[in-house]
């Protein structure tokens, strides 16, 4: 299969494209704004992967739908309207899109589902994450799908319950709510904790990510999956559990 990856001078550009061939897929575009790359993929490209920055996420998606080609989206900070570009193109071509394609964390995602349902609210519910210093949005696309796996297993709407950090006097902590913090340094690949604090216990489930290999793997993974799939969204959980 030949492929195009779009943010290819980014970190997880260089790792998707160190790891493509190992995996019988063949490079044939590396696209980016950087001095030496390719400005947009050839007219050979079976399927795209992007991890570039999302303002640039509406026009490539919209080329890739008119291409007919599938389309996996590593791009996190996506906004409204950007979305909406991503949810017409899938009406045309099969598209996969994932805040995080490791497989420990897709695991970690049923986990705290499954916790939140067996748990009451009295359990109150904290997220943190942590990233390297470069990174520019927050929190974590991967946070946010923590966050949403939570309501869900809780059966809530997480736009009623979330609060993103805390700061000054915000009073005690309302039952049910769904906390997210963010924090920044260093060289940190990704790690994300979520906490179920209860009177008498606390159950804590944790992810660290040791090498970016274990995103690209699985964003590659994905893109051979999506090929000959109906058009629609998919997610990193349909690819490994069939959900």
């Amino acid at each position: 299969m030949k492929i195009a990856i779009v943010g290819a001078a980014g970190r997880m550009g260089k790792k998707l494209c160190e790891l493509a061939q190992g995996m019988n897929l063949e490079v044939v575009s590396k696209v980016d704004v950087a001095e030496g790359y390719d400005r947009e993929w050839s007219a050979e490209t079976e399927g795209v992967i992007d991890f570039s920055h999302h303002s640039c996420l509406a026009v490539n998606v919209t080329k890739a739908a008119n291409e007919g080609i599938p389309y996996v989206i590593g791009t996190t900070g996506v906004t409204a309207e950007e979305q909406l570009s991503v949810d017409e193109a899938a009406k045309k071509i099969p598209v996969v899109q994932s805040g995080n394609y490791s497989l420990g964390v897709n695991i970690l995602l049923e986990l705290v589902e499954k916790t939140a349902a067996a748990l009451s609210d009295e359990y109150d519910i904290e997220i943190t994450e942590m990233h390297h210093c470069h990174k520019k949005d927050a929190p974590s696309g991967t946070a946010l799908m923590l966050a949403k796996s939570a309501a869900k297993g809780r059966g809530v709407d997480l736009a009623d319950k979330a609060v993103y950090g805390r700061y000054g006097d915000t009073g005690e902590r309302p039952r049910g709510e769904i906390a997210v913090h963010a924090l920044r340094g260093g060289s940190v690949v990704g790690d994300h904790t979520v906490m179920f604090a209860g009177e008498l216990e606390r159950v804590e489930l944790t992810h660290k990510a040791q090498d970016r290999a274990a995103f690209a793997a699985g964003a590659l993974k994905a893109l051979k999956w999506a090929k000959g799939k109906g058009a629609k969204i998919y997610t990193m959980r349909d690819v490994l559990f069939g959900n």
